[in-house]
This record gives structure tokens, sequence and C-alpha cells, in this order.
């Protein structure tokens, strides 16, 4: 690794943690940027997990100094992506890089659809007045309709199953689930990044373990990550659903951009 590699994993990891902290896709940056310095599909898949796990951990500690944190509210949601996590992580370590990169581009295709969509926002809990708009985004709505738990739950662990092998994406569908599941955008991310987090530190002993960790530049991508996720969360809970909204929008646009091979 040279030191324009590593001025190009830092200023990567830093875009990817505040964008993975808004909305969700990150990896996608990264990912490529560790296949572009020489790593194998693999290698960059499981190296890229140092970052995510300490990006989100830093995004997490921040949302909760900034008093945005209901973990507690999602510990079934968390269990199941964990478990899913593990799977997809054990699977995906012992494919070889050519059927890992066919996988990778199969599962990109099949993440346009859901992400092309507008998350569902929940209905307002009581009327608010003019003055109170601005806080609007730091409070969580009770959701419209209680959703089926076997069926949050085997989305929650759909979602773990695919985080755990490919991560690349995995936010943005976090959010959408979290929003289905009541929560708005602000609140949403908080949980994300938790969620993420535990997920991600399930999946990191398997990728360990199987050797597709290279340590110097997932140190060096996890820098640039971390300083991302704090930035990511002050600016999402400073800026609120107004600020997301359209992170997230971009981030969908840029997804499909390079799925449609624009770019």
């Amino acid at each position: 690794m040279t030191p324009a590699d590593a001025v190009l994993l830092v200023c990567g990891g830093l875009a990817a943690g505040i964008v993975n902290t808004l909305a969700g896709g990150g990896s996608l940056l990264t990912v490529p940027l560790l296949v572009l310095i020489g790593l194998p599909g693999t290698l960059a898949n499981g190296t890229n997990r140092i970052g995510v796990l300490l990006q989100n951990a830093v995004a997490a500690w921040r949302f909760r100094r900034e008093g945005v944190w209901d973990v507690a509210s999602a510990k079934w949601e968390i269990a199941a992506v964990a478990v899913g996590a593990w799977t997809g992580a054990a699977l995906i370590s012992q494919v070889s890089d050519s059927l890992f990169e066919r996988m990778f581009g199969i599962a990109m295709l099949a993440l346009l659809v859901p992400t092309l969509r507008k998350p569902r926002q929940p209905d307002e809990a009581g009327a608010q007045d003019e003055a109170g708009a601005q806080d609007e985004a730091r409070v969580r709505d009770e959701p419209a309709a209680e959703r089926p738990a076997a069926l949050r739950l085997a989305l929650f662990f759909g979602i773990g199953l695919y985080g755990g092998a490919f991560q690349a994406g995995v936010g943005i569908l976090l959010v959408l689930a979290l929003s289905y599941a009541g929560y708005d955008l602000v609140r949403a991310n908080a949980l994300k990044v938790a969620i993420n987090f535990c997920f991600t530190l399930v999946a990191v002993p398997v990728f360990i373990a199987a050797r597709q960790v290279v340590w110097a530049p997932a140190l060096v991508l996890a820098a640039g990550f971390a300083a991302g996720g704090e930035i990511g969360a002050r600016l999402a809970v400073r800026g609120g659903e107004r600020l997301i909204r359209p992170v997230l929008g971009v981030a969908i646009v840029a997804l499909a951009g390079r799925l449609l091979g624009l770019y």
C-alpha cells in the first residue's frame, strides 16, 4: 500500500462513513477502492468490514449522546439481523473470488428495485403547530398499524443475510425496513447504525477466521470511516429529515446510475 493508496482510502472512508450514516451504500465506494489498490474481491469484502464496524460504533455513540436512541424497542429485529448476518458471512466466505464478483453484481441488480422506492413515512401522531415543526424529525411516531411479528423478523433476517454476505447497500435496506416498522428517518438512521454495528460485529470474526481481512488497508480505511460516522451522525441529528431525505435520494440515484452502467 503506497502513501497515495492510504490517502485514497482515508478520503473514500470519510465520504462513505458520512453517506452510510445519513443513508447507506457507502461500501459501493469503498469495496471498489480496495479492489483498485490490488485486493481481490473476497479480501476487499472482508477488509471493508473493519471500517464499517468502527463507523457504526462511532455513529451509534454520537446518536446516543444526542439523545436519539431507541435500541431497546428493536431488540428482536437486531437478533434476527445478527443471525442472518452470521449465516450470510459464513456462506460467502467459502466462495471463490470469481463467483463472489458475479454474485455481488447480481445482488446489486436485485437491490435496485427497493432502493428506488421512496421510504414510507408514518402518519403523524397528532397535529403539530409550526413552532414545533423543526423538532418533528426527532419524535418517533406510532406505527400506522401493527406489523405481523413473523413477517418483520423474516424481513430483518433476510437483510442480515444479505448484509453478512455483501454489506454494500444494506443501510438503505435497513432504512426502508425501519420506515416500514414506523420510525421517522432520524430514528431509523440511529437504529440502522446500531443494527449495522451488531450484525457486523457478528460477521467480522467469520472473515478474520477465513483470512479475508488485510489489516493495513483495513485500519487506514477504518480511520476515514470513523470520522465519517461522527460527522454523519451530527449532520443527521441537526439536519433532521430535511437533510436525510435528499442524501438518501442522491445515494439511491448514484447506486442506480452505477448499476445501469452510466459511470
